[in-house]
């Protein structure tokens, strides 16, 4: 059985984290979470991480490090972490099962917490 992650990444985002990982000096890979914020009520937070925090979930796949922020875990369970070149915008995406509305720029969302039971049997079942 596989080991439990809150969420996963396309090559796409992989790819992407390992640039801008190989860009900056002292970097292991970047934390996604989520703040209030924007008109929808949420938005999402990537930063880069220089020292992984233990209390973080940690996601790798093809070589990319992704840590997910504990209070972020419910927001994210099930989510797909792309990254997108487009006209219009160049960036992450999130495709969130937990996301029940977003604003017209895109830009925030509104995000309902997975149960807690879903989290916990998700756990367990990786375990």
């Amino acid at each position: 059985m596989g080991r439990f992650q809150v969420m996963s990444m396309t090559d796409a985002a992989a790819t992407r984290v390992r640039e801008i990982v190989a860009s900056r000096e002292g970097a292991h890979g970047v934390r996604v979470g989520v703040k209030k914020g924007g008109c929808a009520g949420m938005e999402y937070t990537v930063d880069l991480v220089t020292e992984p925090n233990p209390k973080d979930d940690h996601i790798e796949h093809a070589g990319a490090d992704v840590w997910v922020a504990p209070e972020a875990a419910l927001f994210l369970l099930g989510t797909e972490m792309d990254f997108e070149v487009t006209k219009l915008r160049t960036g992450f995406t999130f495709r969130n099962p937990n996301q029940t509305s977003a604003c017209g720029c895109g830009e925030s969302v509104e995000l309902k917490p997975a149960e807690l039971k879903a989290l916990a049997e998700a756990r367990a079942g990786a375990a």
